[in-house]
């Protein structure tokens, strides 16, 4: 079981959930030395992170975000302020996406 589970339904589509994806990658690439593995699909895309201490996927298609993480020990401690912190990034992400 993960750590961190965050669901988030959308009506974006595909094409526009990618390129939030693809935002939220470069961000945690950039603020936490995050490497980011995508494998496409045709329905969906798992967007693949990982860094010494997490991992995880974020899983999304035409109507949902799902993100599973699995924190290490040191950082177990701070999970709920890390899970808050990942719902913010990502609940801003959509909201941009949804207004453009």
């Amino acid at each position: 079981m993960p750590d961190i589970h965050l669901m988030r339904e959308h009506t974006l589509g595909l094409p526009a959930a990618r390129k939030v994806a693809s935002a939220w990658a470069d961000q945690l690439r950039d603020e936490f030395g995050m490497d980011c593995r995508l494998d496409n699909g045709v329905s969906s895309d798992i967007l693949h992170f990982s860094r010494t201490g997490v991992s995880g996927t974020l899983e999304y298609s035409d109507s949902r975000f799902a993100l599973d993480a699995r924190l290490g020990f040191l950082l177990a401690a701070y999970k709920d302020r890390i899970e808050a912190e990942v719902s913010s990034k990502l609940d801003r992400l959509l909201s941009a996406a949804l207004t453009t």
